[in-house]
């Protein structure tokens, strides 16, 4: 059984494409130029994280792309995927690589460690709606916003799922 440590965001479907069971997937990260042959992602159908081979894919723009899946052959069965998250395996990244291509919203889940304070909670959500964009960290029950600028980032261990930080001094007594 998968469990949500083992995987990490990568996107998720928007909508059907076609009658042919391909689906438009709206992508967080780009794993699809680095994965082999037996490539997969995976999705979370009822609460149960279950894996689906790629077939196939084909870039539409930068942030998305068409998806066809092993066994989804319709217009049918590919509508039980719209509008769900797509993970990916952990273990099948190369840290260096994933870096390189991150966006703030595949940091979803992860805990935000800072160098003085220490552990400040979970990113629950990203905020990009204006030029400065936000991670919103459960802290404590309370809603804490963190500035998601590069220069704070001291590493991102995607193996335990932390975003080790170095935040100016006074920012978190906001």
């Amino acid at each position: 059984m998968i469990r949500q440590e083992e995987v990490i965001r990568i996107g998720h479907f928007a909508k059907l494409h076609g009658i042919k069971g391909e689906i438009t997937f709206v992508v967080d990260r780009d794993v699809f130029e680095e994965a082999d042959e037996a490539c997969y992602i995976v999705c979370d159908m009822e609460g149960i994280l279950v894996p689906f081979f790629v077939e196939d894919f084909r870039y539409k723009t930068d942030t998305t792309m068409l998806l066809k899946l092993e066994g989804v052959d319709s217009e049918a069965a590919a509508r039980a995927f719209v509008n769900r998250p797509v993970y990916y395996p952990l273990a099948k990244l190369d840290g260096e690589v994933w870096q390189e291509g991150m966006s703030w919203e595949g940091l979803m889940g992860f805990r935000v460690i800072d160098k003085v304070a220490g552990a400040l909670g979970e990113i629950t959500d990203v905020d990009d709606s204006t030029e400065n964009v936000l991670l919103q960290v459960d802290h404590a029950g309370r809603e804490l916003l963190v500035p998601a600028v590069d220069a704070f980032v001291v590493d991102v261990d995607m193996t335990r799922k932390e975003l080790h930080m170095s935040l100016p001094e006074g920012l978190l007594d906001l």
